[in-house]
């Protein structure tokens, strides 16, 4: 056989009767007949009766606590479907409705679907299953809804048979997005993603980072937890505990999870935001119990129950704190308002649903207003009396308000939405067709239209995105208490294309900045110049907070880690919200320590110039010829002069030219100065030396100008070296945290030591014949100052060299002029200050008299010690004998420093002829 045929089911009768089923056990809430049939399913009762723990024969258990709520959904299709039929959109083509109380069970909207399903004109609601279903004609070509995602599920997995289109008016899990699973199924409102996303903005925008979720344990629930999590995550939010609560309220646990719950809150008193993902009656026993028990937070709503105004009625619910929530965008309500104060009049005969809300209303006629949504609830189907039909439109038309209290505008609009949308698609379908007919297309049919489709109502347009979704957007609502009455009003609108909130007034911006001000989090927020760290927690939210150290800062709240400031440019103390640019520091003019080494070195200059006008005014005095002549005293001033002038060079801004200059030109200067001084010492030691040996050694030593030019030239060879390969240049010294040492960098170390090296050889031998000569003539003795000026250069640079190398900064410098200024006037104090004092203070003794006596003691001295030994006195004709021949057979430089010492040693040693003959052999006196 092509096709195989297998009859189902028939609800309330067996196979072997042909009947019906009949009231009270048909479930079927409200009917109306039309050209073409759509299917509706709703939650009108929240949980079932069942008077077993577990139910021994099939059948469809009686339903209690009447929904207002969702009563309204139901008239909201009917009302949608009535305003089609009376438009001309169909031109002659009526819509009816089959629609059924799932009782918010998935068995009993099962159920329903198989209805749905059953052949058209079967006086038995039979189902054909067959291998090709795309000629089978069910009885409706459309089902709009169910409310919950876990009903819309199951109920779509069975429409999916006949790809007959299922619109959702309020189910939102993501996983019904999924056109391979679900390929039939559309909604007019978004999924759970945008709406989980958006929370998330919003807790971030608030700044909480510590929250917890309360969710039902089913598809919706569990979809919406998961989708949630993973957003808030990477938002670096922590979920502090997540509370799953039974789905159904048929469940014997629900009441201990709630206090369960309840105690978790409590608990955690850090958490001030929790999410909740429930349905409106998980919500009512939530909120009545946590009201008992004064907890206070900040309730974040989902679309389920934003606006429920079961739940804003409940007695003291201002207690519970603030509540934010998210409900499906409104549209304009005055149509079905209209509609609401007309349900007197409108035929009950074949709508149970307006039937029972009369007998209801009716039960509860002395109940208030406040009270009366619970009064409907707690009654059931079984303890009505039946009432007159002129008692229930005296009640209707006292309770009209009631309704229009508890109507939900963002769900209205998407059930007129879902309506309008199978309108438009059903007049593009039947244009080519007689669609009076009911076999004029198949739902498949329908659903291929639909997908397309695309309307306008109240001049925004609409269609089916790819994944069947129509992304109306969200209002966001608070919930405020206004006059004693808690109420509902719009906050902003959330723009899902752009992930942003509009918000339209100064009062929305307030409200939302009274938001942040609630603190959720469990850590202590991090302050700027802080960053967080980690504790042993599993949450990155649970932290310490630690100043950011040295060169770091953070300029924002609750960072990561604080950020690197570049070292080389910029520094940032302990704890510091931004980098400062580091001081560029070097050995200023204005320095207090510049100013004195400055005056020093300005003072020294001045004796500089002192000494060479003391020396020009006494020229021809003995103590100047002594000094070796004015030439060589005024080379040694300007060799002071000039080390005292190069200090200048170590202050103020480096510069390259200076850097270059003032190494080279102490150098230089120095060596010359000492060379000059050592020719002084060579020169003297000469004079007066009376051992044979060491003057001819002497005498062969003794070039003065070449031996200047030559240690001078060696000197100016090193530093010419030094700066051709490895000049001093101005570097940037950023080793410091805090500032910038703007110094001189030698270049080379070796070729800097090398420089002070040789000048430190220079002074050793310098040093070494002064000490020779350092019990010369008492008051002429130059040998002794100059050792005591070569110990003061030793100390000073032996002294420099650790200083140096341990120093650092920008009083680096001034180490060096120290020892520069130490030295230069150690060597000039010792040098010239002796001579100065003499020709100053001891003029009686700066006369030629004065000296030849002060010789002629020396000498007396001097020959009484060549008597002790032949050596000595050979050593001494020698002396003399050179001394009587100075004027022939000395070198014109000696000739010119010394003739006035030889004339003295030439009358002095005739002076005392007859006593040395006395002594010596008549050989050595005739030489003498």
């Amino acid at each position: 056989m092509a096709l195989l045929i297998i009859p189902m089911i028939c609800f309330g009768s067996t196979l072997a009767t042909s009947q019906p089923c009949q009231t009270p056990d048909d479930f079927v809430a409200a009917t109306s007949p039309g050209h073409i049939m759509i299917g509706g399913l709703f939650a009108i009762h929240e949980k079932m009766l069942s008077s077993e723990d577990y139910p021994r024969r099939p059948k469809i258990q009686k339903c209690v606590g009447f929904e207002i709520s969702i009563f309204l959904q139901a008239l909201a299709m009917i009302h949608s479907i009535e305003m089609i039929n009376n438009s001309p959109l169909l031109s002659g083509v009526t819509l009816g409705y089959e629609i059924y109380d799932t009782c918010t069970e998935a068995t009993v909207a099962m159920a329903a679907t198989l209805r749905f399903l059953s052949k058209l004109s079967c006086s038995r609601e039979t189902m054909e299953f067959k291998c090709d279903h795309s000629s089978y004609m069910p009885r409706v070509k459309a089902v709009i809804g169910a409310g919950y995602s876990e009903i819309t599920m199951a109920v779509s997995r069975m429409l999916n048979l006949q790809l007959m289109p299922q619109v959702s008016y309020e189910s939102t899990a993501e996983i019904l997005s999924d056109k391979i699973r679900f390929p039939s199924f559309l909604r007019t409102v978004p999924s759970d993603f945008y709406q989980t996303k958006a929370m998330a903005h919003l807790i971030q925008k608030s700044g909480w980072n510590w929250i917890g979720i309360i969710a039902t344990d089913d598809d919706y629930g569990r979809l919406a937890l998961n989708t949630f999590a993973v957003q808030i995550t990477a938002n670096n939010v922590c979920i502090a505990f997540k509370e799953v609560l039974p789905a159904s309220l048929s469940d014997n646990t629900i009441e201990i999870r709630i206090n369960e719950t309840l105690e978790k809150i409590i608990a955690e008193a850090q958490v001030n935001v929790i999410v909740v993902f429930l349905r409106q009656f998980h919500v009512f026993n939530l909120f009545s119990k946590a009201i008992e028990r004064n907890i206070n937070k900040i309730w974040i709503a989902s679309d389920n129950w934003s606006t429920a105004t079961k739940i804003t009625t409940i007695p003291n619910i201002k207690r519970i704190g603030k509540v934010v929530g998210f409900t499906f965008t409104r549209g304009n309500m005055s149509s079905f308002h209209s509609f609401l104060q007309n349900l007197h009049i409108f035929p009950s005969e074949n709508n149970k649903l307006l039937h029972e809300y009369a007998m209801l209303l009716s039960a509860c006629a002395y109940v208030k207003d406040s009270d009366l949504s619970q009064c409907i609830s707690n009654h059931s189907q079984g303890t009505l009396a039946y009432k007159a039909n002129e008692d229930i439109e005296r009640n209707f038309s006292l309770r009209n308000d009631f309704l229009w209290d508890y109507t939900e505008p963002g769900l209205v609009h998407s059930i007129q939405l879902a309506v309008l949308a199978l309108g438009y698609a059903i007049r593009d379908l039947c244009q080519a067709r007689d669609c009076q007919n009911p076999n004029a297309f198949q739902p498949w049919e329908l659903l291929d239209v639909l997908k397309n489709v695309t309307f306008t109502d109240e001049g925004n347009s609409f269609h089916f995105d790819a994944h069947g979704d129509m992304n109306t957007g969200y209002d966001i609502v608070l919930w405020k208490e206004i006059n004693g009455h808690m109420t509902i009003t719009k906050m902003a609108q959330y723009d899902l294309k752009n992930d942003v909130f509009i918000i339209t007034d100064q009062e929305t911006k307030n409200e939302f900045r009274n938001l942040k001000q609630i603190q959720s989090k469990c850590s202590k927020e991090c302050s700027p110049g802080q960053m967080k760290k980690t504790t042993r927690s599993q949450h990155i939210c649970c932290y310490e907070c630690v100043n950011c150290p040295e060169n770091h800062y953070s300029n924002q709240t609750d960072m990561d880690h604080c950020l690197l400031c570049n070292n080389e440019t910029h520094w940032a103390p302990v704890r510091s919200t931004r980098c400062f640019e580091k001081e560029v520091e070097y050995l200023n003019w204005n320095d207090s320590l510049a100013i004195l080494l400055l005056a020093l070195s300005l003072l020294g200059i001045l004796f500089v110039l002192a000494i060479g006008i003391i020396f020009t005014r006494n020229l021809n005095t003995p103590v100047v010829k002594s000094s070796g002549g004015l030439l060589v005293c005024y080379v040694i001033l300007l060799c002071h002069f000039l080390n005292f002038a190069s200090t200048g060079f170590f202050i103020g801004e480096p510069q390259d030219f200076t850097c270059k200059t003032r190494q080279t030109l102490f150098g230089v200067s120095f060596t010359l100065c000492i060379s000059c001084i050592l020719m002084k010492s060579l020169k003297i030691l000469l004079a007066f030396s009376f051992d044979p040996k060491l003057q001819n050694f002497l005498k062969c030593l003794y070039k003065p100008i070449l031996i200047i030019f030559t240690c001078t030239g060696i000197q100016v060879v090193i530093c010419t070296i030094w700066l051709i390969f490895a000049a001093p240049a101005v570097e940037e010294n950023i080793s410091l945290p805090r500032v910038i040492i703007l110094e001189c960098e030698e270049g080379s170390v070796l070729a800097f030591g090398t420089m002070l090296g040789y000048i430190a050889i220079l002074a050793f031998i310098c040093f070494i014949f002064a000490f020779k000569g350092r019990k010369l003539p008492e008051h002429y003795n130059e040998a002794k100052f100059i050792t005591f000026g070569m110990l003061i250069y030793f100390i000073a640079w032996i002294t420099f060299i650790p200083v140096y190398a341990t120093t650092f900064g920008k009083y680096l410098p001034a180490v060096e002029i120290i020892v520069i200024l130490i030295s230069n006037y150690g060597i000039l104090c010792c040098t010239f200050f002796p001579k100065c004092y003499v020709i100053l203070c001891k003029q009686e003794t700066n006369t030629k008299s004065a000296f030849l006596k002060m010789i002629y003691s020396y000498s007396s001295h001097a020959a009484s010690s060549l008597a002790i030994s032949h050596v000595s006195l050979d050593s001494t004709n020698s002396s003399i004998t050179m001394t009587d021949l100075s004027s022939g057979g000395r070198s014109a430089a000696w000739q010119e420093g010394k003739d006035l010492q030889a004339q003295a040693f030439a009358h002095i040693c005739r002076e005392n002829a007859t006593r040395v003959s006395k002594i010596l052999p008549r050989k050595r006196i005739s030489s003498i």
